[in-house]
């Protein structure tokens, strides 16, 4: 009893602090948010059928052994696919939309809703639980930041999603001049599309390794018995470049017509090097308007400043002396 004692009263002493007090309680609700949290992830990893869990398990088991989804992923995939659209356009566009990110794992739709419901719900309720109990501000406006807080984080990952599709589209646009050239070589040197395009993708392993996963992948198509037309569309779709569009289109009427695959090819390289050539006239034709605005109020206002500063300094002094 005297020992149970001896550790109630240090206990009773901090507590008469508010500052330890406040900071006891503020852990205290962490712990307890972060205990709700998990219950309610083991809820809706438990309550889908036994069996769906068990492929799932050995879904993410394949993907990790060839470099997939780490362990996060695992359990939030099950949550996002709740979420996932049952209409099939918006689910095939989202499906896209990831793979034109270079995402094409089985699970990464209902990735990226689970990261989605992930970045609406615990922020919102951080700020809720953590933040506003804790300063003085006006109940409307906490609504107000906890709503705000919740669809900047719904939109947080559409926008990535944005980016990330640019960003890949930027380095695939940059990577198809080299990769037109090497095809011609290819083509004239008597290989076949498919071989051409094999060795085209080894070639740019190192220096521009998002096209060469692109066709490493059109490789893979046709030795698993893909039509070599068929192979070209699924690049076109999985893609969406421009330019990688008008390539796969000028293959396949050269396939239709029987004409010369290295013609065909060096031609649309040669095509492709004029519209390049003309795309950075035209934004070389832009500096000029472009740099009006940074002239007219960066640059000229620091210049009026240093040039009639001290002539208007010296008439004020003067009109001043009088």
């Amino acid at each position: 009893m005297e020992t149970l004692l001896g550790w109630i009263e240090p206990l009773a002493e901090l507590l008469d602090d508010p500052q330890t007090a406040q900071l006891g309680f503020a852990v205290m609700l962490g712990l307890a948010i972060f205990a709700l949290m998990l219950a309610l992830m083991l809820l809706v990893m438990g309550a889908s059928d036994p069996l769906r869990r068990r492929l799932r398990r050995l879904e993410a088991g394949g993907e990790a052994a060839a470099g997939g989804e780490s362990g996060v992923a695992q359990w939030l995939g099950p949550m996002g696919e709740k979420l996932v659209p049952s209409e099939e356009e918006a689910r095939s566009r989202i499906a896209r939309d990831m793979r034109r990110a270079g995402k094409r794992s089985p699970g990464a739709v209902n990735l990226f809703f689970g990261v989605r419901l992930l970045l609406t719900v615990v922020p919102a309720l951080a700020l809720m639980l953590l933040v506003l109990p804790f300063v003085r501000i006006d109940p409307a406006i906490g609504v107000l930041a906890v709503v705000v807080v919740a669809i900047v984080g719904y939109l947080l990952p559409r926008f990535w999603l944005e980016r990330a599709i640019k960003r890949r589209t930027l380095a695939l646009r940059r990577g198809l001049p080299d990769a037109l050239d090497l095809l011609v070589v290819c083509s004239e040197a008597g290989l076949g599309l498919g071989a051409a395009i094999q060795r085209v993708a080894r070639d740019l392993e190192v220096s521009h390794p998002e096209l060469a996963e692109e066709l490493h992948l059109f490789g893979l198509q046709t030795r698993a018995g893909m039509d070599n037309k068929a192979a070209l569309r699924d690049l076109e779709e999985r893609t969406g470049v421009d330019d990688i569009r008008g390539l796969v289109t000028t293959l396949l009427q050269s396939m239709r017509f029987g004409t010369s695959i290295a013609m065909t090819l060096r031609i649309f390289a040669a095509e492709l090097r004029d519209k390049r050539t003309q795309e950075a006239e035209e934004k070389a034709a832009k500096v000029s308007t472009k740099m009006l605005f940074p002239l007219l109020f960066c640059v000229f206002p620091s210049f009026f400043v240093v040039a009639l500063g001290p002539p208007l300094l010296g008439a004020a002094a003067a009109v001043a002396g009088r």
